[in-house]
């Protein structure tokens, strides 16, 4: 791969270039951090669940979920996300890059909590967990597919964003005209949020410089995160407590 391909190339060591040992160390870091991001993400949540009395819960899932509040949401955490991974993709400093993470799993927690909290409260004791599992075995068992493959997959980036922007105009519409996306809306997502994993997980072996292990990361959670919502919709969806 070029210089004038990667965008991170001018800043130093790429992963895909270095020593097998060093190379190593950037991919360990990196899934370190992710399950980090996923525990710090795990813990906020389950506070807020336990410690908020549900009456307040309630209440902020019926105001989040209300009409343009979602899509004032929505448009919110997607700066937040654009300004965390700008943070993570240009930034030499890993203090910066830490900020961009810490921020991102902050942002994905605050989004998180309607559904988990219609989750927890109308769709069984089980539902979360076997959504966490399931996407867990979703996550290795694309992972393993790259680490064997080891193809690289930033060409399907510039699809990824196109379907992403579709999707969100989808969303953005049935909130705005009043129409239920269904269950084939959700399974299309899961597809795209699996493919996102694939394209991150390609771009933090070819595309990432040694030192960008917190940027990998963010990426991988957000795909991890993405594809998780979808999946515990998706079972929502089939226990009829959607």
């Amino acid at each position: 791969m070029s210089t004038a391909d990667n965008p991170y190339a001018s800043f130093g060591m790429m992963a895909a270039a270095a020593p097998a040992d060093v190379r190593a160390s950037f991919i360990r870091k990196t899934y370190v951090h992710l399950v980090g991001a996923v525990l710090a993400f795990a813990g906020i949540e389950a506070l807020i669940l336990t410690l908020t009395p549900e009456a307040t819960l309630a209440g902020i899932t019926q105001t989040m979920f209300s009409g343009y509040n979602w899509l004032i949401v929505l448009g919110s955490f997607m700066v937040v996300s654009w300004v965390a991974d700008r943070w993570d993709s240009s930034a030499t400093s890993l203090a910066t890059q830490y900020v961009g993470l810490g921020v991102y799993v902050v942002a994905e927690a605050i989004i998180f909590i309607p559904l988990l909290y219609i989750a927890s409260r109308f769709g069984g004791a089980d539902i979360i967990p076997s959504a966490a599992v399931i996407t867990l075995i979703v996550f290795l068992g694309l992972t393993v597919i790259v680490f064997t493959t080891r193809a690289d997959l930033s060409g399907i980036g510039p699809y990824l964003g196109i379907a992403g922007l579709f999707a969100l105009g989808v969303i953005a519409c049935s909130i705005l005209f009043g129409f239920q996306l269904g269950i084939f809306f959700t399974c299309v997502m899961i597809a795209f949020a699996a493919g996102s994993i694939l394209y991150n997980t390609s771009n933090m072996l070819h595309r990432y410089r040694t030192d960008q292990y917190v940027a990998a990361a963010l990426a991988l959670f957000a795909s991890v995160a993405l594809l998780f919502w979808y999946i515990l919709q998706l079972l929502l969806s089939l226990s009829g407590r959607d």
